[in-house]
């Protein structure tokens, strides 16, 4: 037996409260689903900034009445103190995933991306103090390790941050940080390398890469490559997300918290190789799209050119091991979207779609 598969009897046995905020997004919806399957209480607190109401409603009927009725949805900001102060009321513990997500967003809107994810981090923070919870874990981003060269990237060396977004996730885990040493709250911090899954959103202005390749593959449209195509990442399917998160939550060695962990699977994908399995993996599903080819474009500012997380410290201190590797992953997170979008018999719906779309 894993640890992971230790702490959810364990869980399943004496249940706790759960505070997820951002519960409405791509995240936040997952963790709920995930406590309230292992029998927990949760409060959702979400403003639909960008998460959806449809993810709620699908968490729901996932789980059926009994679960739904372990869950409290409070439809609020994190930016007002008195809703966070409401949110953490007899909570146990935090998992703070509310943000402003994408550096292009934070490039063009910096104050609002300080509004969000600095000075509403800091309100979740202060409540979470003051409501006494047992543990507050919270997102960061692998954009805080700026232009630091070094691979993999190694939880104590970071350099200077390539956006206002990663200014606001490094100032999180600074905050963090002396709430613990001043206040006594524990708390943990998980640096995320570009999460991907079922239900992440594939419209919108902000979307994540993978999201919207399947989306433009699915209708017909161009898929755009920002650079060469050489580009890496450390793509990490939702399911390791949500161990890592429950995992720190709940382990008992005090020397595990006030720390900065990276939550990844440990290895590298270029964009061209990830447009390749997402091409191929659709086109199992729709023949012509096998032959499909990515249109290339100018290199996007703020992005960092490669990433590659060593995972060496959360799977000691935590007991981490990631269960999902990027082909698994997109397997299953490619079937949840042909799914989503045209039913239980995807391979007549896609045609019928396709067939519908206007080409590019």
């Amino acid at each position: 037996m894993t640890t992971f598969q230790r702490v959810e009897e364990s869980l399943r046995l004496r249940p706790r409260v759960w505070l997820v905020t951002g519960a409405a997004g791509f995240i936040g919806s997952n963790l709920v689903e995930r406590l309230l399957g292992l029998g927990q209480t949760v409060v959702g607190l979400d403003n639909f900034a960008t998460g959806h109401p449809r993810n709620v409603r699908d968490v729901m009927e996932s789980a059926g009445p009994e679960a739904a009725a372990r869950f409290r949805f409070v439809e609020g900001d994190i930016r007002d103190p008195e809703t966070c102060r409401q949110a953490c009321e007899g909570v146990d513990y935090v998992l703070h995933q509310a943000a402003l997500g994408s550096v292009p967003r934070s490039i063009r809107d910096p104050l609002a991306t300080n509004a969000t994810n600095v000075a509403g981090f800091l309100n979740v923070l202060a409540a979470a103090s003051a409501a006494r919870v047992r543990r507050f874990v919270y997102a960061t981003s692998s954009s805080t390790y700026g232009d630091h060269p070094g691979m993999p990237k190694v939880e104590d060396a970071i350099g200077r941050p390539l956006s206002p977004y990663a200014v606001s996730k490094l100032t999180n885990e600074l905050y963090a940080g002396v709430f613990q040493r001043t206040y006594g709250l524990e708390t943990i911090g998980l640096r995320y390398f570009n999460v991907f899954g079922r239900r992440q959103d594939p419209d919108g202005p902000y979307a994540a890469v993978i999201p919207v390749w399947v989306g433009s593959l699915l209708r017909g449209e161009p898929c755009r490559i920002n650079g060469d195509g050489e580009t890496s990442r450390d793509f990490c399917y939702i399911d390791n997300i949500l161990q890592a998160n429950i995992l720190a939550a709940t382990v008992e060695d005090a020397d595990a918290t006030d720390q900065i962990y990276n939550v990844a699977f440990g290895g590298r994908t270029t964009l061209n190789e990830l447009f390749c399995a997402i091409r191929d993996g659709l086109s199992r599903h729709h023949p012509h799209l096998a032959d499909v080819r990515p249109a290339y474009g100018e290199f996007r500012a703020g992005d960092i050119r490669h990433s590659l997380a060593d995972i060496t410290k959360i799977r000691a201190r935590l007991g981490y091991e990631p269960t999902h590797s990027v082909h698994d992953g997109l397997a299953a997170t490619l079937d949840w979207y042909v799914a989503a979008q045209f039913g239980a018999e995807p391979a007549e719906r896609l045609e019928e779609a396709l067939a519908s779309e206007p080409r590019s």
